[in-house]
């Protein structure tokens, strides 16, 4: 067997006829090969291909002064070969990237630190309203398009792209040619580890931004219009109320007139009778304050202020509503029971808009108990606590319920079985108990009529005892 010469992976072989372990290769026998050389092409320890040579005329052409020579050339065969394939992924990623620029589909901009902008596509500059020779010839710097107050954001950008090489997308606004203003959603990254440079991606927020002003614009009609029917649902139930807040208004003006005259009565006799004139006086006083607080609880009940959140005593704010409805439930036939749970925890609410729902619920079950022909006329408001540090009020009646439709369908705004209601009522008391961060549902009741409950999150321990403190000390 002729010898073979090994180099790494490679071998240098003579051929013949009988001498060699290769003779009876086809391949070999149809070319007649009689010298073969095969070694490896080798940059930094990985193969990138192989040297194949042979000779069909002569055994052992390939010396090794020939062979010395070839891999010479073998070597800068590997480093052209690498260059090519480097050359090549580089223009790929070339090609991708300039795909994306001129996609247009988002700004893009090459920038250095000084301030220039090197490079962008149209897309960037239609956003910031430029043409490209205002590019070229260097009047575009990014530092000069950015407002005074975001320049301190685009610095901490700076820091952020030096210790990471790149910095997370942020909202700023540039100045267009025309000195307006566009909001602008923007992420960079750098080329190299000075961060000297970069490039940065530019989304245009305009629409975004008028689509979220839109939105805030609908939102602050849809309040303006939601607490004008508030205001004309408090307005059309205190209307309701009217005779009865004037018989509950009469009753200490008329106490204190008839005190007024015993009093001038006491001062008229001789000698005058102090003793009585005070304690007459005295009751003026309180007949008068009387008359003050129902017209201080309906002006307030009535009048259009911003929600103020402070603790409330559930139970104190039942009983001064049940006090203000007493004339419309004497008028309706109807009998009015309190079951309140004693030593229930504060709450924090808006009191006024509290007790708006609790009117809103009393009023709409007297009325509805207006149409009941037989059976007692019973409203029952309870208050307990309930689960998840909540308290719970209920008002349950003894009327018709809430018919065919359900008790959900009543809560729909609009909706109404009065021929002269809003149909915003319990819709309303909804909302309210909701931005309360609480619930209001209803259903039905046995044996018959209809409860209507909500639920509100009490004020945390240490609150409630810094609000009882409160209260104490006035």
């Amino acid at each position: 067997m002729a010898p073979i010469r090994r180099s790494r992976n490679g071998f240098i072989t003579p051929v013949s006829d009988t001498g060699s372990s290769f003779a009876a290769d086809p391949y070999i026998r149809q070319q007649r090969a009689r010298s073969i050389l095969c070694f490896p092409l080798m940059n930094q320890a990985k193969v990138t291909g192989a040297l194949y040579l042979e000779n069909s005329l002569t055994a052992h052409v390939f010396s090794p002064a020939r062979i010395a020579v070839l891999k010479v050339v073998a070597s800068q065969a590997v480093i052209s070969l690498e260059n090519a394939r480097l050359y090549r992924n580089l223009a790929e990623r070339e090609a991708k990237i300039r795909r994306l620029v001129d996609a247009n589909i988002i700004g893009i901009i090459v920038w250095n630190v000084g301030g220039e902008i090197l490079e962008a596509n149209d897309a960037f500059l239609r956003i910031v309203g430029y043409e490209r020779e205002d590019l070229v010839s260097g009047r575009v710097h990014w530092r000069d398009l950015t407002p005074q107050e975001w320049r301190e954001r685009d610095q901490r950008a700076l820091v952020e792209l030096g210790a990471t090489g790149r910095a997370q997308p942020f909202e700023k606004e540039y100045f267009r040619k025309d000195g307006s203003r566009v909001p602008v959603l923007i992420g960079v990254a750098s080329f190299e580890a000075s961060a000297n440079g970069g490039v940065a991606f530019v989304l245009d927020l305009t629409e975004r931004k008028h689509a979220e002003e839109k939105a805030r614009e609908s939102e602050r009609r849809y309040r303006e219009v939601e607490t004008e029917l508030a205001h004309a649902n408090r307005v059309a139930t205190m209307g309701q109320l009217m005779a009865s807040i004037a018989h509950e208004v009469n009753q200490p003006i008329a106490a204190t007139v008839t005190n007024a005259q015993a009093a001038l009565r006491w001062l008229h006799t001789q000698p005058p009778n102090v003793d009585e004139v005070r304690q007459t006086l005295t009751y003026i006083v309180k007949d008068a304050g009387r008359a003050g607080e129902v017209l201080g609880r309906i002006r307030s009940l009535v009048r259009k202020a911003p929600p103020r959140k402070e603790p409330v005593d559930i139970n104190e704010a039942v009983r001064e509503m049940i006090e203000l409805t007493r004339g419309e439930a004497a008028k309706s036939g109807a009998f009015v029971q309190t079951r309140q749970s004693e030593g229930l925890p504060m709450i924090e609410a808006d009191r006024v808009e509290l007790q708006r729902v609790l009117l809103n619920l009393i009023m709409n079950v007297l009325e509805a108990m207006n149409g009941v022909s037989d059976g007692a006329r019973q409203l029952v408001v309870s208050t307990e606590a309930a689960e998840s540090n909540r308290v719970l009020v209920s008002v349950r009646d003894s009327g018709p319920g809430f018919g065919p439709d359900g008790a959900d369908e009543a809560f729909a705004p609009f909706y109404t079985t009065k021929a002269t209601g809003l149909g915003m009522g319990l819709a309303i008391c909804r909302s309210i108990i909701e931005g309360h961060r609480g619930r209001l549902w209803a259903s039905s009741n046995v044996p018959r009529g209809a409860i209507v409950q909500f639920t509100v999150p009490a004020l945390q321990r240490l609150c409630q005892m810094e609000a009882r403190r409160l209260c104490a000390q006035i």
